[in-house]
């Protein structure tokens, strides 16, 4: 085997290893040695040469880089997950017939679309989605992802945040917590808007937390400003809180009779 190759395989090796035990800085370290290797491999993207290794180089840096995007996900890094992601999708649209598709590849690329879903990257979303293949879309994976941009946009909130519950790969948990924090921020300004107070029974219903702990602990984590007692969240202190735009009516009526005026000049 080509020595290059023998000391990618043990180093990735380690990095296995050390994931394993969840020893997270020692992958982040092991992972920059590994990239660094793998650009001495010509058969890799973008120059695809066909090298006597390259078959078993493409496979295991494909391997390399879905473990670091999970990596990422495990690190809560978003911008990581980005970047390598756009390095290991070369692996997933550029090298059909060269290698065997990977089991990984429909989860991470349902975990991508829920990565751009969660940054409220709707475009995005959906010009990944339609670079797909039909086939892919039947996958759980997949629609699980469009199932939760659906329900989003539609304001279907309980059913994005009863997902959580059911999500067909354990790295989709992150991205999911994100994601109901973001819709429970969305019900929170429409309760602020369209409510003085409610009781915390409906209050714990309309943000489906199943203690009352919970909202609790959403309230003093992200709405300090609202009264909670006697039972019941109180809206009012925050729309107090937010200073009213006077209209300048005078200037705005004085300012529209001197356009009527011009007007009629001009006819």
């Amino acid at each position: 085997m080509d020595p290059k190759l023998v000391e990618v395989t043990q180093l990735f090796a380690r990095f296995k290893a050390a994931y394993a035990r969840n020893d997270l800085d020692v992958c982040a370290n092991l992972l920059s040695q590994l990239k660094v290797l793998l650009t001495k491999f010509p058969s890799l993207p973008p120059s695809f040469q066909q090298t006597p290794n390259a078959v078993e180089e493409l496979k295991i840096a494909r391997d390399i880089y879905e473990h670091a995007v999970v990596l990422s996900v495990k690190m809560e890094d978003q911008d990581a997950f980005e970047r390598d992601f756009c390095q290991l999708k070369p692996y997933y649209m550029d090298t059909c017939g060269i290698i065997p598709p990977s089991p990984e590849e429909h989860p991470i690329l349902g975990l991508n679309l829920l990565r751009l879903l969660v940054q409220n990257r709707i475009a995005e979303f959906h010009t990944e989605l339609e670079l797909l293949p039909a086939k892919a879309l039947e996958n759980l994976c997949i629609k699980h992802a469009v199932e939760l941009e659906q329900s989003f946009m539609e304001g279907a909130y309980n059913r994005v945040l009863t997902a959580r519950q059911a999500v067909p790969h354990e790295t989709y948990v992150y991205f999911m917590d994100l994601l109901a924090k973001t819709v429970r921020d969305e019900i929170a300004g429409c309760s602020e808007k369209g409510y003085d107070y409610l009781s915390i029974s409906d209050a714990k219903q309309m943000f489906m937390f199943s203690s009352d702990q919970e909202l609790q602990q959403y309230i003093a984590e992200e709405h300090p400003e609202w009264d909670v007692k006697n039972g019941s969240v109180f809206f009012q202190k925050a729309k107090e809180s937010q200073p009213c735009k006077e209209i300048p009516a005078a200037p705005v009526i004085t300012q529209t009779l001197g356009y009527a005026r011009e007007l009629e000049r001009i006819v």
